[in-house]
């Protein structure tokens, strides 16, 4: 049965004479529609929401303040069933409460810091900045000898000045 459908025989209550048409009772709202009648429609009145379904559900976000204000409003329930007709009045879950109330312990509701989503990002060591300049620098005066070295041997060659070399040993020779 579709949804007009069901809309009619609602409105009928049930009730109906042998021609689909009740007594006593105003004309469905399609057969308004159908006759050409300038009335609006059940379905398309602005006191009745759109009876589809969206493709995609929007997840509900609560803010810092909606959630410090229902923190305080649950605190401040003393008697039987207060908090459950909190929680039915305002739409909202037990499990919303719990954490909530668990993230306000961990980290007070105040606002000042924001929860990052997503994975944690690493903080690097303090000693590996260090460690990385002074590597930047022992490998420049690297460098440098090594350039030292390479005149050194250009020049022995051109004088003709034999250089002393180290055996497997590590000692001069």
């Amino acid at each position: 049965m579709d949804y007009a459908k069901k809309l009619e025989k609602k409105a009928l209550g049930g009730a109906a004479t042998e021609g689909g048409t009740p007594t006593g009772v105003a004309a469905p709202p399609n057969a308004a529609a159908a006759a050409g009648d300038d009335r609006v429609s059940v379905a398309e009145s602005p006191s009745h929401p759109d009876p589809q379904v969206s493709q995609k559900p929007v997840r509900r976000r609560f803010g810092v303040p909606y959630k410090l204000s229902i923190l305080q409003q649950a605190d401040a329930c003393i008697g039987t069933g207060q908090i459950g007709a909190l929680l039915r009045r305002e739409g909202l879950y037990s499990s919303h409460l719990a954490n909530w109330r668990r993230e306000h312990r961990k980290n007070p509701l105040d606002g000042k810091v924001a929860k990052k989503r997503g994975p944690k990002t690493v903080t690097a060591d303090p000693r590996v900045a260090v460690l990385q300049r002074e590597n930047v620098r022992l490998a420049a005066r690297l460098k440098k000898a090594e350039l030292i070295l390479e005149i050194q041997k250009k020049v022995s060659e051109i004088l003709g000045i034999p250089l002393k070399t180290l055996d497997s040993e590590g000692s001069d020779s």
